[in-house]
Parts: structure tokens; sequence; C-alpha cells
């Protein structure tokens, strides 16, 4: 709570008027964060002084445009500066299930929210009203933000948001965020991809492990890339046995991550052969994120990870 109390003062309204004056808004961000000015150092043996950068939030948040911004895995603190600052100045926030507490509270008393959330097979609003909640507040000439758990690029149906945008004539922008794919890997103490793990990343949703929409297993089934499954929780036998069929070996590293940055996060980390049966014994709630691939032995070496996570998997031979 402490860093979201030094977020919102950073952010506060008072802040903002001043941030005409980017100079002084620059020393107060960077007094909380990096000090007034640092030493560049050299492995050569020189070092130089050099000034503190400024840090400016004063950009504007535009009446009649709705901003795209994602809000992150969870953790406050990895919101960007620009979400933050958008969240404060809007004047309208529509906003997703998975959107933190602690990050809907840097909107300002006052100003209009509105709850969308989806759950599994429970939606709350259908995705062509939230398009046309959006037009209709742009319409009216407020600022909106569109408020979306982890990359609103990524599995977020903006591209479903943005086509009924254009169709009504709104302008539009995107703010970025990290994807829960970056954050659980991080939690996890390791990366994506490492050279002598992956040459390739692949995102995938697991919503098309379905009868009716498997994916290509025999593709997805290969050795030198890191696989991530989104929204999968309920598919992690299918996942397994899809790709254990197609070409796997039974002990091919999986790893599954729920609550990724918050303090509740929990992982699970076993083999294509016994991860279902692991999950059976130990049940993790939704959000979930499954990785596949070679790079998830690393957690069990790495400094990075928690000692819990990497008690569950043997050091790579």
């Amino acid at each position: 709570m402490r860093a979201l109390s030094q977020l919102k003062s950073l952010l506060s309204p008072e802040l903002l008027r001043r941030a005409q004056r980017p100079r002084a808004l620059g020393q107060a961000a960077f007094s909380r964060l990096h000090g007034l000015g640092h030493i560049v150092r050299s492995p050569f043996g020189r070092s130089t002084r050099v000034k503190a950068p400024t840090l400016t939030l004063d950009g504007e948040c535009r009446a009649g445009r709705v901003y795209l911004v994602g809000a992150g895995s969870g953790d406050v603190e990895l919101l960007t500066l620009k979400a933050a600052r958008l969240l404060q100045q809007a004047e309208a926030v529509v906003y997703d299930r998975l959107v933190g507490d602690d990050v809907l509270a840097l909107i300002p008393a006052g100003h209009e929210r509105y709850y969308v959330g989806k759950a599994r097979g429970h939606h709350s609003v259908p995705q062509a009203e939230i398009g046309a909640l959006l037009v209709k507040l742009a319409r009216e000439g407020k600022s909106v933000v569109r408020l979306k758990g982890g990359d609103p690029g990524v599995f977020g149906r903006m591209g479903e948001e943005l086509a009924a945008l254009a169709e009504a004539g709104v302008e539009a922008e995107i703010v970025p965020g990290i994807t829960a794919a970056s954050a659980a890997a991080a939690g996890m103490g390791i990366p994506l991809t490492d050279r002598a793990h992956a040459q390739q990343l692949r995102f995938v949703t697991a919503q098309l492990c379905r009868k009716d929409g498997e994916p290509d297993w025999a593709e997805l089934a290969r050795q030198d890339e890191t696989l991530i499954f989104y929204m999968g929780l309920t598919k992690v036998e299918a996942i397994c046995a899809g790709l254990r069929r197609n070409g796997l070996p039974d002990d091919w590293p999986i790893m599954l991550v729920a609550n990724a940055s918050l303090p509740e996060q929990a992982s699970l980390v076993g083999t294509l052969a016994d991860m279902p049966e692991k999950l059976a014994a130990s049940p993790l709630p939704s959000p979930c994120l499954i990785v596949v691939g070679s790079v998830v032995r690393m957690v069990a070496t790495s400094p990075a990870a928690a000692q819990s996570a990497r008690a569950e998997i043997s050091p790579p031979r």
C-alpha cells in the first residue's frame, strides 16, 4: 500500500496541474525514484556525474476520445506511468473483472466508472454493448479510458472495440500494458526465451482447445520454442495430451502460474505427463497462465525464483 500511496501522490491533481512546469514534476518524481542525480560508472575506470532526467506527466486526455489501456498483470507498481496519468484524467473509466482494486484506487472520486467484467460462462455485459457504451460516452464529449487487464492487444477483444469505434467515427488511442506471460515468467524467475532453450515464443488462446476448434498440435509440439497458453486452466489435460500425442516427450516441462505478480501468486511446475494429476491434487484459481518449454527448467536454479517454486522441479540434466 505504501507503493500505491506514493504513486497516487506522484500523480495527484496538484502535481498534474504543475506539470505545465515540467522541471517541478520531474524533480518530485525522481526524488522518489532515483534521487537528484546519479553517477555513470565505466568498467574502464572513468566515472561521469550526470543530471537526473526530468519526468513530465502533462499529456492531454482529450474529450471525445477512447483510450484502450492495459492495466498490467495486477501489481499496481507494474502499471505504466501513462496508464496511471490517464486514469487520473479521464472523465469515465470502463473496466474489466481482472483490474485490481489498487489500480482502480487511482481513479479520482467523482469520476464515472462502468464495470463490464466477464467471467467464464457469465458474461455480465455482451461485447456489442461494451462497444456501444464506449461510443455513447465519447459522443457525450467525455474522455474515456477502456481499462483491460494485462495488455489490451493480447486476447483482450480489443479488435472488436476498435471496430465499433471506427464505425462510429470515434478517435481511439492504445496504451499497452504488461501482459500476463511476462508477469508470470518474471514472477517465477525465468525469461520467456533463452538462447539455450527457445528461439521462438508463441501465444495461444486455450479457448481453441475445444472439440470443434483444436489447435494444430503437430505445429505446436516443438522443442525449440516457448508456448504460452492463455485462459487454459480447464484445458490443461487436453493441452498435455495433445502435445504428447504429437511428439513432445512425457518429461517435457510445463508450468502453471495463477494470479501472476500479486501477493497471492501460486504455481505448479511439472511435466506433460504428471501435470494433470498435480493440478487435480493442488487446484489453482483463475486466472491462470500455462507455460510449456524447456525454459521452465530454469526455475530450479534461478536466483529470482521463489524457493517453493524451485523445489517443484529438478535442475536440468
